[in-house]
């Protein structure tokens, strides 16, 4: 056989780009948690802007209820232009009045012109909306706006008028903006340092082992001996360690299985003329057999005959398994109960103490290759004689039975390791002896579905094991 080698893989640069930290997850988690944080503290800031607003209106309001007591007890209610201008100022507001009974008092007059836009504010009757919506026109109000702010008065059933320009009331919310801001920056890079250190031990650097693991793993799957370790993690990364940990040995082994098959075919391959020679030269000397008038000669000659083409046949066709497709079937009107006593007179020649039991009858016929069935039946036999034989089993026997299309060989066997038999059809995985290739039942399986059939393991315990071959219909 001539084995084209494969072409090598060629291996991939890993060219990386210079690491950039705001290129990498960490520094994406850092700055995602930065402007949540501003977020959320935008969405606290304006009911608290409104806050602060009420609580300045009001500061000023109380400003001029004293200013209100202070004229109530000066004579007649009236004090000179001088203190009511320092009344003015000390309560930082333009003007105030008051009404009560329906009747409206002047309680203290600005000097200074006034002319802004009037804008009418009672804290009387305020709502959350409404108070939100007014920090927000504050903030786009122009500075020369006059506010007139109407609240209860000094006394229970009266009501007090304050004029307050605009411009100082901005002035304040801007800098309550910029300090809240300032915290609230303050605060989220806090968080973020410190959710970015534990995101960086617990995801960021497990995260990166597995990156280098699949990259370094992806430049030669085949020979990396440094896999990515197991974890006890239990949460999704550390599933998925376990999983690439996992395929990576799964990945390795179907390398060496691969490297394994290339070597196998290679041996085979050199041997494969030698081998074809010599039965060459059997099979003159079976000819020769085949003239002698000894009966016993003659009726152990067209036997031979058959083992020995069977034999040239398999050497020609060097390995099934290494080919792309078994050898096609060409199905034929079978015996079945002798096809199967003559591959277990070829299987057990080697063990004279295994007993077979065919339980077919003489007239069963099924549609199927004689070679490829005649292999088949001789692997499960063998393998079954040599585990009985390994295993000292006592009796030591092969039963065989068919029913609508389907054969099944039983044996008094040990049965099959749990590891061989999840793997029996895996090549190189699927034998239980030392010396076996894990090849045998593969082969088989394939020769039987070449057919148009399968072959499974029924059953497999302490009492032995249970192989059905089943066959296509009868045409």
């Amino acid at each position: 056989m001539t084995e084209t080698p494969d072409a090598p893989v060629p291996q991939t640069a890993v060219t990386r780009a210079p690491a950039r930290w705001f290129n990498s997850l960490s520094f994406r988690l850092f700055a995602l948690t930065v402007i949540a944080i501003l977020i959320v503290e935008a969405f606290i800031f304006v009911p608290s802007a409104s806050g602060f607003r009420m609580a300045w209106l009001n500061e000023r309001v109380q400003a001029a209820r004293i200013a209100a007591l202070a004229l109530d007890a000066a004579p007649e209610r009236s004090v000179s232009e001088e203190l009511s201008q320092q009344l003015l100022e000390n309560a930082a507001v333009l003007a105030v009045a008051e009404t009560e009974d329906e009747m409206r008092f002047q309680l203290l007059s600005s000097h200074m012109p006034m002319d802004g836009k009037m804008h009418a504010e009672d804290l009387r009757d305020t709502t959350p909306l409404s108070r939100v919506l007014d920090v927000m026109g504050a903030f786009f109000a122009p500075d020369d706006r006059i506010l007139v702010v109407t609240a209860v008065g000094s006394e229970p059933d009266r009501v007090i008028e304050v004029v307050v320009p605009q411009a100082p009331m901005k002035t304040a919310l801007y800098a309550y903006a910029r300090r809240i801001a300032g915290l609230a920056l303050f605060i989220a890079l806090v968080a973020a340092s410190i959710i970015y250190i534990l995101l960086h031990l617990l995801v960021v650097r497990p995260m990166l082992r597995v990156t280098l693991s699949v990259e370094q793993f992806r430049q030669d799957p085949g020979g990396w001996t440094k896999r990515l370790p197991p974890t006890h993690r239990k949460d999704e990364i550390g599933r998925a360690q376990n999983a690439l940990s996992e395929m990576e040995g799964a990945v390795a082994d179907s390398f060496r299985q691969r490297a394994h098959l290339a070597e196998l075919g290679m041996a085979v391959a050199k041997i494969n003329h030698d081998l074809r020679n010599s039965l060459a030269s059997a099979q003159l000397v079976s000819d020769t057999l085949a003239r002698s008038e000894d009966i016993r000669v003659q009726k152990a000659a067209p036997r031979l005959e058959r083992a020995l083409t069977r034999a040239i046949t398999l050497a020609t066709e060097t390995l099934d398994y290494g080919r792309a497709t078994p050898q096609p079937a060409e199905p034929d009107t079978v015996y079945l109960k002798q096809a199967l006593d003559e591959a277990a007179d070829e299987a057990l020649a080697a063990w004279p103490s295994v007993e077979f039991i065919n339980n077919v009858h003489m007239l069963d016929q099924v549609t199927a290759d004689p070679d490829h069935l005649h292999r088949i039946a001789a692997n499960i036999i063998r393998n079954a004689a040599e585990a009985m034989t390994a295993a000292g089993s006592a009796p030591s026997r092969i039963f065989v039975s068919s029913e609508n299309n389907q054969v099944e060989f039983a044996d008094t066997g040990p049965g099959l390791p749990q590891k061989a038999a999840d793997n029996l059809f895996t090549p190189f995985a699927g034998t239980a002896r030392q010396t076996g290739t894990g090849l045998g039942l593969v082969i088989a399986r394939e020769l039987a579905e070449a057919m148009g059939g399968n072959l499974e393991l029924a059953f497999t315990g302490p009492e032995g094991s249970v192989f059905r071959l089943t066959l296509p219909p009868k045409t």
